[in-house]
């Protein structure tokens, strides 16, 4: 229940694939960690919600409405909902996934506010 734990340390990385560990799925949200062998990569799609990447370790091309943008360990970048997305391992990376399910209608392109 309220540990302290290392994201990186929760997923190892697999030759060829995508690993994944769910923290929290809850109605209103989700917090996954994932690892991504180099050349795995996420296609392009869209979602009903807000994302937001934290890279953990390693480096990924994350591509949102069509602009790409090079993450590195301890950058995180948000993916708009309604927005496509998607993204590949430029070298292998592990990231913690932030998703923020609206209760209501989503909004395409909204935005968090700080």
């Amino acid at each position: 229940m309220s540990d302290v734990m290392d994201a990186a340390g929760l997923v190892s990385y697999s030759e060829g694939a995508v690993v994944s560990r769910t923290l929290i799925n809850r109605d209103t949200g989700s917090v996954t960690v994932f690892s991504f062998d180099k050349g795995e990569s996420l296609s392009e799609h869209t979602a009903p919600f807000d994302a937001l990447v934290h890279i953990l370790d390693g480096e990924a091309e994350i591509t949102v409405g069509g602009v790409a943008h090079r993450v590195k360990a301890g950058q995180m970048i948000l993916m708009p909902n309604g927005i496509p997305h998607g993204l590949k391992a430029v070298e292998r990376f592990k990231m913690t996934l932030f998703l923020a399910r609206a209760s209501g209608p989503a909004k395409k392109g909204g935005k968090i506010d700080a």
